[in-house]
């Protein structure tokens, strides 16, 4: 996690903060930064605590989610998300354009691999899907494709087993993130567009940067909800845990899942773990429900609907 302070020059002031609270801007990055840098700079035009989930290399581009204040605790969560690129691989010899439709489906599905030596994780050998493997093209020893995977698939490998299992050799030249979970390439935004947002919130137009960040719940939305009422939620972002009688409705969950706890207004309170499953639940039953594991909420926003224990007084000394 980067702070405002940490990507100011020396000698520079400071930066009026642009945004506070939780939120997910999705950066077109560039080649040539780090993913480190860009959300570095996304911290600096906003003057906010940044993070960033699923790191590029500094050669690929494409969708880079840039988590804003507490969003930063869905990053467990956004890691997990499916991927999806477009990769130009270089093979080392000619290699017929059949020949290369056969090894690429005999690539989709669960496959074998072991990080790179330069990655920052332990070499252990690990399983991952290729859900979907298309070759878009081929023209001469150039093949372009598009990859849907699971997260923490090594494209740079693919291509390069790909390449053994042709007899000819390959590796990836090219590369190109254009989905990450919900998010695709029609919702991100380049630097340079997100800089002339700041310009103009600056001066009181913030209609293009408000556009720009994403609610956190918006990066969950196949996770079921839970929906309490609005006089629990007060308690919910003081770290309680979720009693059965402040629950309004759920979807179908089983227990130790992951659920979204949303208000009557569909707010989003914060993430939590079922502790029974939902079918064992019913409206006014007591019990210990969800147990908050992350909060976004701030506390207040509601009215409190619950008391503090009050303390018997104790006998005065005679």
């Amino acid at each position: 996690m980067t702070t405002p302070q940490e990507t100011l020059e020396p000698g520079q002031p400071d930066i009026t903060p642009l945004w506070h609270g939780a939120g997910i801007i999705v950066i077109d990055k560039p080649r040539g930064p780090s993913s480190h840098q860009v959300a570095a700079w996304v911290g600096k035009l906003l003057g906010c605590q940044v993070g960033h989930a699923g790191t590029l290399d500094p050669q690929v581009s494409g969708i880079l989610l840039v988590m804003l204040g507490n969003a930063v605790r869905l990053a467990p969560l956004l890691l997990k998300h499916d991927k999806e690129y477009v990769c130009l691989m270089r093979l080392h010899k000619d290699v017929e354009r059949q020949r290369i439709d056969e090894v690429a489906k005999e690539f989709t599905g669960r496959i074998y691999q072991r990080p790179p030596r330069r990655s920052a994780v332990k070499r252990l050998l690990r399983i991952r899907t290729i859900q979907q493997l298309d070759i878009l093209g081929v023209e001469g020893k150039l093949v372009l494709m598009k990859v849907r995977c699971d997260a923490g698939t090594y494209i740079r490998s693919l291509c390069h087993h790909m390449g053994l299992a042709l007899g000819v050799g390959a590796h990836m030249q090219e590369l190109r993130r254009t989905r990450s979970g919900v998010f695709d390439e029609r919702t991100m935004h380049t630097l340079h567009d997100l800089q002339d947002a700041c310009c103009a919130a600056a001066v009181g137009n913030r209609a293009a940067l408000d556009a720009m960040i994403v609610s956190v719940d918006a990066a969950v939305p196949d996770l079921p909800s839970v929906v309490v009422r609005d006089t629990a939620a007060d308690a919910l972002c003081h770290g309680a845990a979720l009693a059965g009688v402040g629950v309004l409705r759920c979807d179908e969950f089983r227990k130790d899942q992951i659920v979204a706890v949303l208000t009557e207004k569909t707010e989003f309170v914060g993430l939590g773990k079922a502790l029974a499953a939902s079918t064992t639940w019913k409206p006014g039953k007591t019990g210990l429900f969800v147990a908050m594991t992350t909060v976004f909420l701030a506390p207040g926003t509601y009215p409190r609907g619950w008391k503090k224990a009050v303390k018997p007084e104790k006998p005065a000394k005679s």
